[in-house]
């Protein structure tokens, strides 16, 4: 902890952090701040009581920040690889996806609203040092790995709009590190409306192309049904858990588990539990703009591209250049391009909200932004390079899948301890969640670890 950051008095802490349970260590009240300190409940709500509609638009904001790392340029690159290869087969695994991140996300603003702590704090609060390194190194590596896939997605987005090579697109990225300080500075609710802004213009640009490509109906909706293939064939297999490792987040877990608690709620027990229904409630219809924009993708790369015999179009620029003459629209592939820049714009502001989360939760140990978001992205900005230049677009490409495959096998270590936390009565006292929630909860870490304890057998002995 440096000089940014003091160290909190009882006084100024959280109510919950200074009341701690028995279920935490016992040094954690002691050594605790606020998560985002400065935007934590600065947000004002309506008092308990008044207008449902008017508490439901103070708790809204949150969820769509977390819906963003849902529609992120790596979901693009399996969806697509998904719709042209398999058609809607996939669509079960982006349903099944969509309702996991559901679950988890309602868990983590849980834990955030009733403990008064993020994740990362819940977890330097009950491991062991070296345990809590080891988590935060992983956590680090899958922000990195979502990074990457901004840095392609938006390098692409550039070249396709105004011709920027993907070198000189990937390099230009680093300079969006000014962007979240911009918007903090105006104020998290400002933060909040610009993300929504590009979330509905994702929105409109796919809605335009599912009604363009007109895909049927009936094969659609059979999409959703779960087949046996998807887990048989390993080709299927290794995109599908790449499309859970775009589509559930690690990170995601630590930034809604924070950003749950800038609202300004009642910090009592009444409070805490009207404020965890607000903010599932907020999540879960966020996330349902998520299923729709992740849905609609591969979609239309299964009605455009399957259809059509082009099965092996995996890549965006690919997509670019077929969407528009194969749909007969003509700004088809521009409303692509541009969905795909908002997409990055608004990747980039949670990622580094994620970094900070972790960063001040694990270690203590506080940036600036523009400091962590330069380091962060000039990381994920190198491979991209490298790659580029030895291997070209097709290099990048295969990055930007094996980027969500690497997010996924680094799902575990952020959802077990999760689920461990919200269903320990020591840590969460009344707000423990019931058995059955945490059956599905845990059926839910055991399939994310099944698939990729199968992923990487496939990979590595070919199975």
């Amino acid at each position: 902890m440096d000089a940014r950051t003091p160290r909190l008095g009882p006084e100024t802490l959280p109510e919950t952090l200074q009341d701690t349970p028995a279920g935490w260590r016992a040094d954690a009240a002691a050594n605790a701040q606020a998560s985002l300190p400065e935007v934590n409940a600065t947000i004002s709500v309506p008092s308990l009581g008044g207008h449902w509609m008017r508490r439901l638009l103070a708790f809204l904001g949150p969820g769509y920040l977390v819906s963003v790392g849902y529609m992120d340029p790596g979901n693009w690159a399996t969806d697509l690889a998904g719709g042209s290869k398999f058609g809607y087969t996939l669509l079960a695994v982006i349903l099944l996806s969509n309702l996991m991140a559901i679950l988890l996300q309602a868990l983590a603003a849980r834990l955030g609203i009733a403990t008064g702590r993020d994740l990362a704090q819940a977890c330097r609060a009950t491991y062991s040092r070296p345990v809590n390194f080891a988590l935060w190194l992983i956590c680090e590596a899958a922000i990195i790995a979502c990074d990457l896939a901004e840095v392609i997605g938006t390098a692409i987005a550039l070249k396709l709009l105004f011709g920027i090579p993907l070198i000189g697109g990937a390099l230009i990225t680093a300079l969006d590190a000014f962007l979240l300080l911009l918007l903090m500075n105006k104020g998290f609710r400002f933060l909040e409306a610009f993300v929504i802004s590009l979330l509905i213009v994702i929105a409109v640009c796919f809605a335009i192309q599912i009604f363009a490509a007109a895909p049927p109906v009936a094969a659609m909706l059979r999409g959703f049904v779960p087949s046996t293939e998807i887990v048989t064939n390993p080709e299927m297999l290794y995109i599908a858990i790449g499309i859970i490792g775009a589509t559930v987040m690690p990170h995601n877990l630590y930034l809604h588990s924070s950003i749950v608690q800038t609202r300004a709620y009642e910090r009592t027990d009444e409070g805490r539990r009207d404020a965890i229904k607000w903010a599932t409630t907020d999540s879960t219809i966020a996330l349902m703009l998520a299923l729709f924009i992740n849905a609609a993708i591969l979609i239309v790369a299964a009605a455009t591209f399957h259809a059509t015999g082009r099965t092996e179009v995996a890549e965006i620029e690919q997509a670019y250049e077929l969407l528009s003459p194969l749909l007969g629209l003509g700004m088809a592939s521009t409303l692509f391009a541009v969905a795909l820049l908002a997409s990055g714009l608004n990747s980039t502001v949670t990622a580094t909200l994620a970094g900070q989360i972790v960063m001040e939760g694990f270690l203590h140990l506080r940036l600036p932004n523009w400091a962590r978001r330069l380091i962060t992205r000039g990381i994920a900005i190198v491979p991209v390079v490298i790659v580029t230049a030895l291997y070209g677009e097709k290099g990048t490409a295969n990055l930007l899948v094996l980027s969500q495959v690497i997010l996924s096998m680094q799902l575990p270590f952020a959802v077990i301890p999760l689920v461990r936390f919200v269903s320990d009565r020591r840590k969460m006292g009344d707000f423990v969640i019931s058995r059955s929630v945490a059956g599905v909860a845990w059926i839910v870490a055991a399939l994310i670890v099944t698939l990729n304890v199968k992923l990487l057998y496939d990979t590595l002995f070919g199975g």
